[in-house]
């Protein structure tokens, strides 16, 4: 079992930087790939970013890259998401995944989620 609690959220303002983390219990986590969704006021869920289990993989939708990063150290247990160039519409509850079979939001541990509101 792996539990996972995200933290960082907070309110930025246009163009500035905010770290996401996501701190897992349970000693599988590091045999696990994990990701980033975010869920913005009135839309669906969306995929933000993912990572292999041993970190040399990541993954991103085209509308991200370049602006997010995920990375994780699996000695701390943790996953980051460093986001830059933050834009109003990055506003959104982010939360932490692992243990996905899709990038679709198939997976088997979530966070509870943080809150990111970039403000104009």
């Amino acid at each position: 079992q792996v539990q996972l609690v995200e933290s960082g959220g907070g309110l930025v303002q246009v163009g500035g930087s905010l770290r996401l983390s996501c701190a897992a219990s349970g000693r599988s986590f590091s045999n696990y790939n994990a990701g980033w969704f975010r869920r913005a006021p009135g839309k669906e869920r969306q995929f933000a970013a993912a990572i292999a289990s041993s970190g040399t993989g990541t993954y991103y939708p085209d509308s991200l890259k370049g602006r997010f990063t995920i990375s994780r150290d699996n000695a701390k247990n943790t996953v980051y998401l460093q986001m830059s160039s933050l834009k109003p519409e990055d506003t959104a509850v982010y939360y932490c995944a692992s243990k996905c079979s899709s990038w679709s939001g198939d997976c088997a541990y979530w966070g509870q989620g943080t809150q990111v509101t970039v403000s104009s």
